[in-house]
């Protein structure tokens, strides 16, 4: 009977290990997805939050089964590298670190010992190499073992120091960063929002791995020394004493503090409340012991070294109900979920709102209206839903984009689903018209950036330019907007009052016809005596005897005016504006005249004022100097800059600023 009972005791046990088995194997699959995605292919498919939390269950699974699969995220250092840059092995394996999220561990990890606690920067790890006081190396560091070679983009580098004044062999590591600032700047400046880097790490690897270093100079890339590899002839006690050398050389260290055992908790809370000032992105504290030797006598694990371990926030939870999913249009067409709820207190300020990326994402959390959430500020910054704590799955997925009201499609690309809008003429997808139309030189409407648009697009608050000069109908929904106030929405509202009055110049270029510029409006409203009527009704024919106006713009400009939908449009809009007609005769001083101007001025507040002082006179300003130019504007006669340089090998004069007053208040020609 006792071996019968043994003999089926032991199928029990083999079917749960089986169980932990494939549910380890799940977890492996599933982790190394979202590392692919998030390392090499710029995507995030889960939240940190939940990455961490599916990695932390892989470890325990792996301590009580005994067992470790050689693809297992725990065991890999890093990723293949996908570029064509040149590669190059490391010395040495470059491990990572182990990591806690517990004080009480980061406690027990330093003991009696003096360490340094610093921040783990967010960017991609670089080593460095200077022989003879010059840098001659750098290299990434890749996978781990083998790394690619960036030693000219490295040299562009804005704070890298080229030459320094130790001549002996130096290796160094440190962490190639941008900066938030210089994120938002570089992401304005892109249009095409599909085109937009996630987040600074991403631009970060995109930008230290170009193959063009002019590129990776113009996106600022710092460097911040972390670690003092080697120092040919030079022999330190301590860490902190390398961070000390490694400045006096010119190099710009990471932030860091010196702690014991008594002081973790205190300094933890010292580098929370910076965190948001922290210029420099970081996911995370490092600590290590100081005394190098002490460290270096502590040796490695097969992937963590001894002498180092990375501290991860404890990330502050709360728990809140889901309101709504606001589906947030973009001019590429994606459809975007965002999470609204009630509101609650996270490291210091009241959060209600977060992304939830996409489609995929919200399935995977099973969302529904009224689900209890528990919600987190990744590296305590980024507001993301940490898991849902109902999983009703309710969320209705819109079959009309919440914009233009056309049908939606899903699409799946890379196992993600996206909701897309596919109508051409969305509104969503014409941020760039509505640019425009606000611009100085059209509408001039202040404080419409083309973030602002497309938040008020995004509700359907605008559809068309006309909406523009409704804006005030909409003060409820407006003021409760993010980044919006009572004082923003006034602002906003006497701009678009004090736009409602334009010249036909304006007004006609603001409209955006293709291939038609703001002198072209120019030019057909002083032919047209600023009559509007005229002006919209002019045939080919009669538009190309206009100097300056060809032919194919010609067929542009009537066909624009003559499609229904567009003349619609224009009629909407006039009954929101005012056109200034009155018409002065343009002066014959500088008649048959064309002008180029170049660098600063000093009379005039900007080029545009000079520009319409010559234009006023009957003169033309052209943007290049050509041989049809007359004279060319620079305050700078001796300039060596390309148009001085063009104009003195055309035989054309360079007049300075002065000149051209002396010539308009003499009423003197040239």
């Amino acid at each position: 009977m006792n071996e019968q009972i043994g003999m089926f005791a032991e199928p029990e046990k083999t079917n749960k290990d089986t169980s932990l088995i494939e549910e380890m194997k799940g977890l492996i699959e599933t982790l190394n997805e979202a590392s692919l995605a998030y390392y090499q292919e710029a995507r995030e498919i889960m939240p940190n939050y939940e990455y961490d939390r599916l990695y932390d269950r892989l470890q325990e699974l792996e301590k009580e089964t005994g067992t470790v699969f050689s693809n297992s995220p725990t065991q890999n250092v890093g990723y293949e590298v996908l570029s064509e840059l040149p590669k190059e092995a490391h010395p040495s394996k470059m491990l990572s670190l182990d990591k806690t999220k517990e004080p009480e561990a980061l406690r027990s990890f330093v003991g009696d010992h003096e360490a340094l606690m610093s921040w783990k920067l967010d960017g991609l790890t670089v080593v460095l190499t200077y022989n003879g006081g010059t840098l001659v190396k750098a290299v990434t560091r890749g996978n781990g073992e083998v790394g690619e070679v960036i030693t000219n983009n490295a040299r562009v580098f804005s704070n890298v120091p080229l030459n320094i004044d130790f001549k002996g062999e130096l290796v160094l590591r440190g962490e190639a960063v941008i900066t938030y600032d210089d994120f938002e700047k570089i992401n304005s400046g892109i249009t095409d929002e599909g085109s937009k880097y996630k987040n600074p790490r991403n631009l970060c690897s995109g930008s230290v791995r170009q193959l063009d270093p002019r590129i990776t100079k113009q996106r600022g890339v710092k460097f911040f020394a972390f670690a003092l590899v080697s120092a040919e002839g030079k022999d330190f006690v301590t860490r902190s004493e390398q961070f000390d050398w490694l400045e006096a050389q010119g190099f710009q260290v990471v932030e860091h503090k010196l702690i014991t055992g008594s002081t973790v908790e205190e300094t933890i809370e010292w580098f929370a409340d910076h965190i948001a000032d922290n210029p420099v992105p970081s996911d995370g504290l490092v600590v290590s012991f100081n005394d190098i030797e002490y460290g270096r006598s502590l040796g490695v694990t097969a992937k963590f070294p001894r002498d180092s371990i990375a501290f991860k926030w404890q990330d502050e939870t709360a728990e809140t109900e889901l309101k709504e999913i606001e589906w947030s249009a973009s001019r590429t067409g994606l459809i975007n979920p965002v999470a609204i709820f009630d509101p609650v207190e996270l490291e210091g300020t009241t959060v209600s709102r977060a992304s939830v990326h996409n489609v995929s994402v919200m399935k995977e959390l099973k969302l529904g209206i009224g689900d209890r959430i528990r919600v987190y500020k990744a590296n305590m910054i980024i507001p993301q839903i940490a898991e849902n704590l109902t999983g009703s799955g309710n969320v209705h997925i819109p079959e009309t984009c919440p914009v233009c009201g056309g049908d939606t499609i899903i699409k799946s690309e890379n196992g993600v689903e996206t909701l897309n809008c596919p109508n051409p003429e969305c509104p969503a997808k014409q941020i760039k018209g509505f640019s425009h139309f606000v611009s100085r030189d059209a509408m001039n409407i202040e404080g419409l950036s083309e973030s602002t648009l497309e938040k008020l697009i995004d509700r359907g608050l605008i559809r068309e330019f006309a909406d523009i000069f409704r804006i005030d109908e909409h003060h409820d929904e407006i003021v409760v907007m993010e980044g919006f106030g009572e004082l923003s929405f006034r602002n906003l509202c006497d701009a678009v009052e004090k736009a409602r009055k334009v010249t036909p110049q304006a007004f006609l270029y603001s409209l955006g016809i293709p291939n038609f510029g703001r002198a072209n409006a120019g030019l057909v409203s002083t032919y047209c005596r600023n009559d509007w009527d005229k002006i919209r009704s002019l045939e080919a024919d009669e538009l190309v005897t206009i100097e300056g106006i060809g032919s194919v713009m010609a067929e542009a400009y009537v066909s624009f005016f003559k499609d229904e939908k567009n003349a619609a449009m224009v009629d909407d809009l006039l009954s929101e504006v005012e056109l200034d007609t009155a018409f002065e005769e343009a002066g014959e001083l500088l008649k048959d005249m064309t002008f180029v101007i170049t660098g600063s001025l000093e009379t005039y507040p900007n080029r545009d004022a000079l520009k319409a002082e010559i234009e006023a006179n009957g003169g033309k300003v052209a943007g290049s100097v050509s041989a049809k130019t007359s004279y060319l504007i620079n305050n700078d006669l001796t300039s060596n800059s390309g148009k001085n340089k063009k104009a003195k090998e055309l035989g054309i004069p360079i007049i300075s600023e002065m000149d051209m007053v002396s010539w308009l208040k003499e009423g003197k020609k040239p």
